[in-house]
């Protein structure tokens, strides 16, 4: 029994970790900013003031994970972000395909728990900050409700990826909070007072059948006047979770300090909103429906932007401009939204895309005059409307775990964070390491025994066209096959097309304006072919020359008299994509601004989802010879220009890697990297997946030594990044990798391969 006499006041028990680095905020990227910086060695505190990790992704507010792929309605081929970020969506489509956000909460904490150089503390709300001097933060304090303890949070570094910027509000960091003018960056996007300077907040309901009749009484703080609500001539009964994305508001407030009432306006909306369709008489299919669930926090989009030595703006994304310091990419569309929200007669959301992925530099990620302060997630310093892009979570968590490795740099080296500029190629290199795709980079890695060492394949795919039988489809819409020429004169194609009646085809071979670039808006040849009734085997003879080593565009254009034929086999680094309309990323095929808004006009060609997306049965009897066991140590890691891949052969019954030096060397780390689809967004709620592993992935491998000792093996692998750590350091002339192919219909492909 514990008994206390009486006392004129009592105080709450004060605890206090000391640690390396301190990250505040448990969202996605303050997720992915400590289990990075956890694994470069960092001791790591995690403070979130909710109870559970995620943020906007987790199931208090249930916001799918997005990035640079757009739900694949954008020209960002391969886009997927790496490291943490890839690692966990992966994770969660083998757990989770069908969206769970409760099982998606419990990833992110089995991740983050599993990493012993993390304290993660839920519940505990940062609240002041202690200064060594006007520029440098010596620690936090921090209260958790659940426990009634007080915290002091000492570290050298920090780093706020809190969303609202707590650490850097309380600290004295520069900041800003609403839009520049058109006249301070020349952004011709920037919003006027009038469609508002803020993006509000949302709050989403699930609904559920019961399958039998349910009643609803509203609440009395419902809205009753559903006509307030412009969009209510266009509701839809089935809609749920994050497709209501466009209940928002609070553009108008102070999206901080008024974020209670914005909650409270959210609410008398939604269960409006629910009301009108129960009890309306418009929705007779929502009879068995029942409210589910209602979010109890709203998302947020914006409020803070803190100041670093650089400021993101438009141009950096539509130009796609390059900093010697990138760290990270984006390439989410320039989004931005009435700030009346759901209460705006505009449309919810205004979106222009860039023609592809753009470089976030390093010089973003630091306070200008805050000289521990990292900044991570949405409040890295960019304007407003570059903000309409970089806000968005896999994008946020990217740019955190860059904050990750930088921190990493400054213990080593005894360094701020602005000072980490001084060791930027050390820092690229480092963070290429882990997967961490930057647009424009390649790792050189010294280390790295496979640079020096005799790479020989059992074989490698020189794919001349897609073997087994075709299947037969409507060209109903313009279609593209994407292939990886190279550099030179380009080869007749073969393809088979079947008519009813005669007519014309017209093909055209494009490639991209810009090399990396995955938007084929040059059209180099064109061909009109005349195809008679029957089947027609035709041939492409493009009197063109490829400049670069790219990807060329071999567009058929739509014509629903013509049947082509397609493959159901697949490659790694081979994409069929089409001139489709993806509303929910403001694709309309076509991208057509006003001439004054600083946009690029161009068409959307984009991949089907599996198992739709089938490969052009495309033939080149000249063979793309592209997919060479030298790939493994080109230092890229994903598709880009070229595959970048080894792939086997199809015919290849044992495919292998042999990887041997003249003199032994001895090995206790083999890095792996295989083709999980970088081009599957794996939205982390709400959607479903056709698959829990990307059908690209080698499931199956086994690694020995020069003497067939197996050194490691794995039969169902189905990550990226697979770290081989031996349990004893080998000495060894040569290794072999012997991998399975994933299926009859794709060959085993394998990005990487790295020894130390």
């Amino acid at each position: 029994m514990i008994q206390s006499e009486a006392t004129d006041k009592r105080s709450f028990p004060g605890k206090r970790i000391d640690v390396d680095l301190v990250i505040t905020g448990g969202g996605l990227s303050g997720v992915c900013g400590a289990i990075t910086a956890a694994r470069q060695g960092l001791k790591v505190v995690l403070v979130q003031d909710r109870p559970v990790l995620g943020g906007n992704s987790s199931s208090e507010v249930r916001l799918w994970i997005l990035g640079a792929t757009s739900h694949m309605g954008n020209n960002n081929r391969w886009a997927r972000e790496g490291g943490i970020v890839d690692e966990l969506l992966v994770e969660n489509t083998w757990r989770n395909p069908e969206g769970n956000p409760v099982i998606f909460d419990s990833l992110l904490l089995d991740k983050v728990t599993s990493e012993p150089n993390i304290i993660l503390l839920l519940n505990t709300t940062v609240y002041a900050v202690d200064k060594k001097d006007a520029n440098t933060i010596s620690s936090l304090k921090a209260f958790c409700s659940q426990n009634q303890t007080e915290y002091t949070l000492s570290a050298p570094l920090f780093c706020d990826a809190s969303g609202d910027g707590v650490v850097g509000f309380l600290s004295g960091a520069a900041f800003r909070m609403g839009a520049e003018t058109m006249e301070e960056f020349g952004e011709k996007f920037a919003p006027t007072k009038e469609y508002g300077e803020l993006l509000g907040h949302s709050l989403y309901f699930y609904s559920k059948d019961t399958g039998k009749p349910v009643t609803y009484v509203p609440p009395a703080f419902a809205l009753t006047d559903i006509t307030k609500v412009p969009k209510f001539k266009s509701f839809n009964a089935k809609d749920f979770g994050c497709k209501l994305w466009w209940i928002e508001y609070g553009g108008r407030l102070d999206t901080v300090h008024d974020t209670e009432n914005i909650k409270w306006e959210l609410w008398k909306v939604v269960y409006g909103v629910w009301n009108h369709i129960k009890n309306s008489g418009n929705f007779p299919e929502a009879e068995t429906l029942t409210l589910e669930w209602v979010g109890m926090i709203p998302g947020k989009r914006e409020s803070r932007r803190f100041e670093g030595d650089y400021m993101m703006r438009q141009q950096d994304i539509i130009e796609q401009r390059t900093h010697e310091d990138a760290v990270a990419f984006g390439g989410w569309s320039i989004d931005l939204h009435p700030a009346d929200g759901v209460f705006s007669e505009k449309p919810g959301c205004n979106q222009w895309h860039s023609k592809g992925i753009y470089q976030i530099p390093y010089r973003c990620l630091y306070s200008k005059n805050i000289t521990n302060l990292f900044l991570g997630g949405r409040v890295i310093s960019s304007s407003h409307v570059a903000f309409g892009s970089t806000r968005v979570m896999a994008t946020a968590a990217y740019v955190t775990q860059a904050v990750a490795v930088a921190a990493a740099i400054c213990k080593e080296q005894n360094i701020l964070p602005a000072e980490v500029n001084q060791h930027m190629a050390a820092l690229q290199q480092r963070l290429l390491k882990t997967g961490q795709y930057v647009p424009g980079l390649q790792l050189a890695d010294k280390e790295d025994l496979v640079q020096s060492a005799s790479i020989e394949a059992s074989s490698e795919l020189v794919f001349t066209k897609f073997p087994g039988t075709p299947i037969r489809k409507s060209l109903a819409i313009s279609s593209a096959q994407m292939l990886p020429l190279q550099k030179g004169k380009i080869a007749p194609f073969t393809f088979h097309a079947d008519a009813d009646v005669a007519t014309e085809l017209t093909v055209e071979l494009r490639v991209s304006s810009k090399v990396g670039n995955h938007t084929p808006d040059i059209t180099v040849a064109t061909q009109t072919l005349a195809v008679q009734p029957g089947r027609n085997c035709m041939q492409l003879s493009f009197d063109a020359v490829m400049e670069d080593n790219a990807y060329a565009f071999i567009t058929f254009l739509k014509n629903p008299l013509v049947e082509l034929h397609f493959s159901e086999k697949r490659v790694s680094g081979i994409l069929s994509v089409f001139n489709t309309v993806n509303k929910a990323v403001s694709n309309y095929g076509k991208q057509t601004p006003p001439e004054d808004i600083g946009m690029d006009e161009f068409e959307f060609w984009c991949p089907q989802r599996r198992p739709e997306g089938h490969n052009i049965d495309l033939q080149y009897p000249a063979g793309l010879d592209v997919f060479k066991a030298a790939n493994i140590r080109n230092g890229v890691d994903r598709p880009t220009t070229q595959p970048n891949a080894w792939v086997a052969d199809w015919n290849d019954p044992q495919p292998q890697l042999s990887i041997s030096w003249k003199e032994a060397k001895t090995i206790s780390e083999i890095d792996l990297f295989f083709d999980t689809d970088y081009d599957h967004p794996m939205e982390s709620v709400l959607m479903s997946h056709p698959e829990s592993v990307m059908p690209f992935c080698v499931r199956k491998y086994k690694i020995k030594d020069e003497a067939g000792n197996v050194l490691a093996e794995h039969t169902n692998n189905y990550q990226t990044y697979n770290r081989v750590q031996l349990k004893q350091p080998v000495t060894t002339r040569k290794l072999v990798l012997e991998v399975e192919h994933p299926s009859g219909d794709i060959p085993a492909a394998v990005f990487a391969v790295r020894c130390y």
